[in-house]
């Protein structure tokens, strides 16, 4: 199955939704793009054979430079507003989908670029392929797609305002070492690239693994983390009991007691 866009390519592979990015030269987002990216979203979410999505960009040298500065130009401050709003929302869109999202750095990712691979649960780099940075404060703005609230859970108070407030670019093995990109894959060009991607993503799909369980400990960590302990053991009471009710625990559960390798089914 696939679909083409102007802005953002959909193709469903073996249970992986496949988003590309696509605005030469850096894939630069505009409201228009993340009109598309959040249908594209809602759509990953509503198709029952869809169990992982996988976010890309097109070309060599940019997963995404952020957004599109000529088209914020043209916007007054209430538009700007408004598209600023909408780029939150589709961001919690990923956070909150009962899926796993993982985010393919394949070259620079810069500015709101970084802010959208914040907002995905895992991120790979194409090692030496590209920096990852928030410089908007050059632009005399801060970054304004989740960048300061994400990077801050992810890092820190302090090491978070260092990074945003002096504006510099890092490595991927840089941000690696900080936690920022869970893995690096070694790749001759892009296409080997995304699909050393795709098979990563693979893996979380059944038969291997149960995605229900994994979309549903995503959706634990990501709900969780923003409340009190007491109220995040509740959740995660309330999703297990979900899990243990359907057709992969059981699976899962049988085939350990029998010391076979568990065939899982998804939701």
């Amino acid at each position: 199955m696939s679909h083409a866009e102007a802005l953002v390519h959909y193709e469903v592979i073996d249970g992986v939704a496949k988003l590309t990015l696509s605005n030469p030269p850096v894939n630069g987002y505009s409201y228009a793009m993340m009109l598309e990216l959040d249908r594209w979203i809602l759509e990953a979410r509503m198709d029952q054979e869809v169990h992982v999505l996988l976010i890309t960009g097109e070309g060599e040298k940019f997963f995404c430079a952020g957004a599109d500065i000529a088209m914020l130009q043209k916007l007054n401050p209430n538009e700007k507003a408004a598209f600023c709003l909408h780029a939150n929302e589709t961001m919690l869109r990923l956070e909150h989908t009962p899926k796993l999202v993982i985010a393919a750095l394949g070259g620079h990712t810069v500015g709101g670029g970084l802010e959208i691979a914040l907002a995905a649960d895992l991120r790979i780099g194409r090692r030496g392929s590209g920096k990852v940075g928030l410089p908007e404060v050059h632009l005399g703005v801060l970054p304004g797609t989740g960048g300061t609230q994400r990077l801050s859970r992810a890092l820190g108070k302090s090491k978070s305002i260092e990074l945003m407030v002096e504006g510099g670019n890092m490595t991927f093995e840089e941000a690696q070492e900080l936690g920022l990109v869970n893995k690096l894959f070694d790749a001759e060009n892009e296409a080997e690239f995304i699909g050393q991607c795709m098979e990563y993503a693979k893996s979380f799909c059944p038969p291997e693994k149960a995605s229900g369980a994994v979309g549903l400990i995503k959706r634990a960590v990501q709900t969780g983390a923003e409340t009190t302990l007491d109220v995040g053991l509740a959740l995660e009471r309330e999703l297990q009991n979900r899990l243990f009710v359907a057709h992969d625990a059981k699976e899962g559960l049988a085939a350990y007691n029998e010391k076979r390798k568990a065939r899982f089914t998804g939701p």
